[in-house]
């Protein structure tokens, strides 16, 4: 299994530095996109409650990110000239008390009776974004969960997705409100900055969808002026667009020509498990809502190398152009049921396995 090889077993070591043979270091980043479902008090047939869906949330985030977190840092990067392995958790329809439960997970703590509470920040994870329905903890978070020992946050925002971004609105035909979080985090161990966005698109309206990529690419653009520096400033935009490839959402970020749909430019063989990110909680029935709705998109267009196209080598970081900020080295969608018959979430988490050039 590829990102097994290239992340996890060379974690439990020491990373490979890229340094000795560039000048521009490689940080290998992965990046996770998870559409865990609400916790609904009306489910659907076959969908367990939230209570019983958690344990296993957590534990396949927990799985995808050991070694990934900053935890091994001070045991393992003794080097100044070596830059850890780092995760990015993008989660959406989070309500509060899911946020409270999984951040307090992810930070090993006990679990909390008072679902209240302000989620926990630290020692291990800390989260950026806010519920969408008064812009504090109100609604559904598109939080993204970062290893504070690896990233330092320098800047961040809540979009709405409305003709009104600046505030809890809903846009056009959409069935509720939309938001996109947004946050700018740079590397304690290099400087280096990254772009981490995520975004929940409208299930009704097909408007809202179409109009919210563009408030989107907007705010990704101009966030990426504000924050560059001398090195360009990587994007990353993850999340549920509700929207099959041949749809307008979909189209629109093609149209755009600013970012990368990661699947579509990964070989075949660096991808692993299923395409299909939807799925429902009764595939056998849901077959016509299946489909792939949950995407990672990278960018600039001009700043992501494009891997080789035989898929049996990873690129090299001595091969890279300098205008490069990105490598993708894999991609996979992950299970989201198991022998027990519980479905996590009624969507498949997607993961993307990259390096950051420097």
């Amino acid at each position: 299994m590829y990102f097994w090889s290239f992340f996890n077993q060379a974690s439990i070591f020491q990373l490979p530095s890229f340094s000795s043979t560039v000048s521009r270091p490689a940080l290998q980043l992965r990046v996770l996109s998870f559409n865990v479902r609400y916790a609904t008090s009306s489910p659907f047939t076959n969908e367990k409650p939230w209570s019983e869906r958690f344990p296993l949330v957590l534990n396949q985030l927990q799985h995808e990110t050991r070694f990934l977190d900053g935890t091994s840092i001070d045991a393992v990067h003794t080097d100044s000239s070596t830059h850890p392995a780092a995760a990015i958790i993008c989660l959406q329809e989070v309500l509060h008390v899911q946020l409270v439960d999984i951040l307090n997970g992810l930070n090993e703590l006990p679990p909390s009776s008072d679902k209240s509470q302000t989620p926990t920040d630290g020692p291990i994870w800390a989260h950026i974004g806010v519920g969408r329905d008064d812009g504090h903890t109100k609604g559904e978070y598109s939080p993204i969960i970062y290893p504070v020992k690896i990233f330092r946050l320098l800047h961040y925002e809540t979009i709405w997705l409305s003709p009104t971004p600046d505030r809890p609105s809903k846009g056009w035909d959409a069935g509720s409100i939309r938001i996109l979080t947004v946050a700018v985090l740079e590397y304690k161990s290099s400087g280096q900055r990254v772009l981490a966005s995520t975004t929940h698109l409208d299930n009704d309206g097909s408007k809202s969808r179409e109009n919210s990529v563009i408030v989107i690419l907007d705010t990704l653009k101009r966030i990426q002026k504000d924050w560059a520096t001398s090195n360009a400033l990587p994007i990353f935009l993850a999340g549920d667009f509700n929207s099959f490839p041949n749809q307008e959402a979909y189209l629109g970020m093609e149209r755009s020509d600013y970012m990368y749909d990661m699947w579509q430019f990964i070989s075949p063989k660096r991808r692993y498990g299923e395409q299909i990110t939807f799925t429902g909680f009764e595939p056998d029935k849901d077959t016509d809502e299946q489909g792939r709705i949950d995407f990672i998109w990278l960018g600039p267009k001009d700043g992501v190398c494009i891997p080789p196209k035989d898929g049996n080598s990873l690129l090299a970081a001595s091969d890279v152009p300098k205008s490069c900020s990105w490598i993708a080295d894999g991609y996979s969608v992950l299970s989201n049921v198991f022998e027990d018959g519980v479905y996590l979430s009624d969507h498949r988490c997607v993961v993307g396995d990259l390096r950051l050039i420097c």
